[in-house]
């Protein structure tokens, strides 16, 4: 195993702690899209805007690092819950996006993608996406 490997494995959730983490994925992405079934949301809206988070990842078209930086930034959930907050204390209309945001959140940590590390766009710290968990 050469070096860049072990750092990648150190870096890595894997077995049970990752099944959680992915179960917890699919968790937030069945309560996201249920609320948003409550607020009465445009299935087509819900369904367009479900993949614009990863636009986030163009970043990656001028360095990895970047990449990584932009990537996390639209795939974490703080900046969908800063969006929802806001919404909720200004009466904005945006509940609903930043609601299919974190259905989208949670959709990308059940298939196994992660926060991205700033060395390559496969280094996560869920692993390889759609890889089996390690034991």
């Amino acid at each position: 195993m050469t070096a860049t490997a072990q750092i990648r494995l150190a870096d890595t959730v894997t077995a049970t702690p990752r099944l959680i983490l992915q179960a917890e994925g699919a968790a937030l992405l069945a309560a996201a899209t249920l609320a948003y079934a409550q607020l009465d949301g445009n299935w087509l809206k819900f369904a367009f805007l479900f993949l614009t988070p990863d636009v986030f990842m163009l970043g990656y078209l001028i360095s990895p690092r970047l990449g990584a930086a932009t990537y996390n930034l639209g795939q974490s959930t703080l900046a969908p819950l800063a969006l929802m907050g806001a919404a909720l204390m200004g009466g904005l209309p945006m509940l609903g996006i930043g609601l299919i945001w974190l259905g989208h959140v949670g959709f990308d940590r059940l298939v196994g993608y992660g926060l991205k590390y700033p060395d390559a766009f496969q280094h996560t710290h869920l692993g390889t996406p759609f890889a089996k968990a390690q034991r």
